[in-house]
């Protein structure tokens, strides 16, 4: 069996003295899609940010392939794809000009792309469709089109750990169709996806195994098992069905 991609060990984080996370364990191989489900202030973000290294648990790990995650960002392991909110949309940059900072790690102190760089900037568009748009200013997409470039991000950097924080909202069908499918395929080719999202409906089609949170993790299982009404009601309270807990 394959070493695990994502290994975290009994994170606690705080915000003050708000408590986001508490003693969270997470077990994530290759080659596997994992939807992350909750209610809106479960940790969902607070658990990215985390794995990322953007923020330093108060207790616990992270490794990502066995490394810091400082590490692994630096080697270009790890793709992010953050909340619209997030995101400076009115920064003067082409969707081109985003796709190719995946390639930063790959580039001298100058960072003056070379023609294998442009050539892994080509493909990565290509396989979000976005070629069309490549010199077009990144906040001018639509909302499906700017989480499609920052997809392109992580495939042009050879990230081999995908992190989607909510990549479906606010997104046509067809760009989430495009991501989905998309998603598949990389995790075919051995990446490992750890998506967080409110549509439980599409859990089924979109991922492997689910992990349920509410500060903690209390369920990872197949999307069937989590989706379970008993198991809902643990995280979003009442009686919950998939339908209601979009």
């Amino acid at each position: 069996m394959s070493a695990p991609a994502i290994e975290v060990r009994n994170v606690t984080v705080h915000y003050g003295d708000v408590l986001a996370l508490d003693n969270v364990s997470l077990s994530l191989a290759p080659g596997r899609i994992y939807g992350l489900i909750g209610m809106n202030g479960s940790g969902k973000s607070t658990l990215f940010k985390t794995i990322t290294g953007m923020l330093r648990p108060d207790h616990g790990t992270v490794t990502l392939a066995g490394q810091q995650p400082a590490l692994a960002r630096k080697a270009g392991a790890v793709g992010y794809v953050p909340q619209s909110e997030d995101v400076d949309w009115a920064f003067p940059l082409s969707v081109r000009d985003v796709v190719m900072m995946g390639r930063y790690g790959h580039m001298g102190i100058a960072r003056r792309p070379k023609a294998a760089d442009k050539a892994a900037v080509a493909e990565a568009l290509a396989r979000v469709e976005l070629t069309d748009l490549a010199d077009r200013q990144i906040g001018q997409l639509s909302g499906g089109q700017k989480k499609r470039a920052f997809v392109a991000r992580g495939i042009a950097q050879g990230a081999t750990i995908l992190l989607l924080d909510e990549p479906f909202a606010g997104v046509d069908k067809r760009s989430e169709g495009t991501i989905t499918k998309l998603l598949r395929e990389l995790a075919a080719e051995g990446a490992t996806v750890l998506v967080s999202t409110h549509d439980l409906n599409a859990l089924p089609k979109l991922a492997d195994e689910a992990i349920l949170l509410m500060r903690t993790v209390l369920l990872q299982s197949t999307p069937a098992e989590v989706l379970k009404p008993e198991n809902l009601a643990r995280a979003f309270g009442l009686d919950v069905t998939v339908g209601d807990a979009e």
